[in-house]
């Protein structure tokens, strides 16, 4: 029996998602790899294809939850005048699966935060979330400024690249 192979290579998540219009929800307000290296807002990456967390792999996910995340952040942050203070970065997939809808926050010379277990009645509070890193000089959010409901949603936390960190440090 002849092995079956595709022809041609297969379309990318990314590439099936740009094509249905979820990657370019709202192109004035993310980075695209078009930002100014001066702009100093912390960028919410959010993934549009996360499931919640504990969902089967075949389980219905139409719209996916993360993108139901995404466009309520969106949506949050018109409704609150804020679209100037948090830049948003749809993504495809962050491989953070287990801890279902997920999103990354980041900022030029800070430490970057992964979260998990979220989904779009968080909205507010991790908008309320990136403001405060926002103000902070290196990124770090005590995990009594946030909010209850993130106060265990932080998966992982990314240090800064050398290179971009403000002042000079000693290295190790």
């Amino acid at each position: 029996m002849a092995s079956m192979r595709m022809q041609g290579p297969r379309p990318s998540v990314a590439a099936a998602l740009a094509a249905a219009g979820k990657i370019l929800v709202d192109p004035d307000n993310r980075t695209n790899g078009q930002s100014d290296p001066r702009d100093r807002r912390p960028v919410l990456h959010i993934c549009l294809t996360c499931r919640p967390a504990g969902a089967a792999p075949d389980a219905p996910n139409d719209p996916a939850a993360g993108s139901r995340f995404h466009d309520a952040v969106l949506s949050r942050l018109r409704d609150r005048d804020l679209e100037s203070s948090v830049r948003v970065n749809p993504i495809s997939c962050m491989a953070n699966c287990e801890q279902g809808c997920s999103a990354a926050l980041s900022a030029p010379g800070k430490w970057s935060y992964i979260a998990g277990f979220l989904d779009a009645g968080l909205a507010d509070d991790v908008i309320d979330y990136a403001l405060v890193y926002a103000a902070s000089r290196t990124g770090v959010v005590m995990p009594s400024k946030r909010a209850p409901s993130l106060r265990d949603a932080i998966v992982a936390r990314v240090p800064a690249h050398p290179d971009d960190i403000p002042e000079q440090r000693d290295s190790a």
